[in-house]
């Protein structure tokens, strides 16, 4: 089971969660979704991936004594620093707090695997000792976010995520640290419905801001009927299918993870949306009624293909079986052209593609 220690680690990376959703949000009203969603998947990279390192070293060497629960601190510490951090990244294209926050993050992660390596041998010692090395490693290659030019942003972190995704391969080449199936799937459970719980939360405070303001229920009612419907739907295909079983090696359980990466940022990103459309129907956001409904069309469509692909599919029996979710996604695209009323038929597909 999750330990208090990891529930209290998710909610504090949600925090840097629902900043890198208040950056995508205003870009996108502000007609820069594209800047923005690179801005957003670079942010959002950086907390998941220092969030599914540790949920892995915590199902391996979780022994919660007082040094253990101090680092893992430090890494809480980090992400608050960088959840600061994320406003600069998307307005003044500024990333030094982030990756310092990062950095913050990722040294207390070579601490563990340095304690680690410290209290065990062999093959097993080794692993561990690659792990630090290869952590340590990539914390050099992204200072080229700082050193590099603009344009070259995009070029650095493409390669540095390659990198950091290459490090669990590189260090578990012979031999397997020892997580545990129920666990990990739990805890990619939990941070799930933490980042589907900030989508609501985020998009309530957006509609009763609007509604206050504006007083404009009547228009709102759609966005946030539909947005409540994809949500519940969101949450039911995920949790429809026992997905423990199915993480028996590395190579199955470290594809299931990675892919999480979609799942993680396509949820939060819905959330985004919907403020989007709040936004745009009040006349704050500087974008059309299609181009709203698509900022949550989009990632829903996303969430509902990744769901499938990474644990649903498995689950299927026969052909329509195992169109549903695909179909569904295809028709919650199609939503958006009906403008303010395509989060609420978005919402509707979700719902009875459950």
């Amino acid at each position: 089971m999750a330990s208090p220690l990891e529930l209290f680690f998710d909610l504090c990376f949600v925090v840097a969660v629902a900043q890198a959703g208040v950056g995508l949000v205003h870009a996108v009203a502000e007609g820069h979704a594209g800047q923005g969603v690179l801005h957003y998947a670079m942010v959002f990279f950086s907390v998941w991936w220092a969030w599914m390192n540790f949920s892995w070293f915590a199902s391996a060497y979780d022994n919660d004594d007082v040094p253990y629960r101090v680092v893992t601190l430090v890494q809480i510490a980090g992400v608050l620093v960088l959840a600061a951090g994320v406003s600069r990244a998307f307005d003044g294209r500024d990333f030094l707090v982030v990756w310092l926050g990062y950095l913050i993050m990722r040294l207390a992660m070579v601490a563990q695997w340095l304690r680690a390596a410290a209290s065990t041998a062999g093959a097993e010692r080794a692993v561990a000792l690659r792990y630090a090395l290869g952590v340590l490693a990539c914390q050099v290659g992204w200072l080229g976010l700082l050193v590099f030019p603009e344009g070259a942003r995009a070029w650095v972190f493409l390669v540095m995520v390659v990198a950091e995704l290459g490090v669990p391969v590189f260090a578990e080449r012979d031999f397997q640290t020892a997580w545990h199936p129920h666990h990990i799937a739990e805890r990619y459970g939990l941070f799930t419905i933490i980042v589907l719980g900030e989508t609501i939360a985020a998009a309530t405070v957006a509609v009763k801001s609007a509604v206050d303001e504006h007083d404009a229920l009547g228009e709102l009612l759609p966005i946030a009927g539909g947005g409540l419907l994809i949500v519940f739907a969101a949450w039911w295909i995920y949790f429809v299918v026992p997905v423990h079983g199915r993480l028996r090696s590395n190579r199955q359980a470290f594809l299931w993870g990675y892919g999480h990466y979609l799942v993680f940022a396509s949820a939060a990103a819905i959330g985004a949306g919907l403020e989007v459309g709040v936004e745009e129907v009040v006349g704050k956001a500087h974008i059309s009624a299609v181009a709203a409904a698509a900022a949550v069309t989009v990632p829903t469509a996303l969430y509902l293909v990744t769901v499938w692909g990474l644990h649903s599919r498995y689950f299927k029996v026969g052909l329509v079986q195992q169109a549903v979710l695909p179909g569904a996604a295809v028709l919650v695209l199609c939503c958006t052209v009906l403008g303010r009323w395509g989060v609420f038929a978005a919402g509707g597909v979700a719902g009875l593609a459950v």
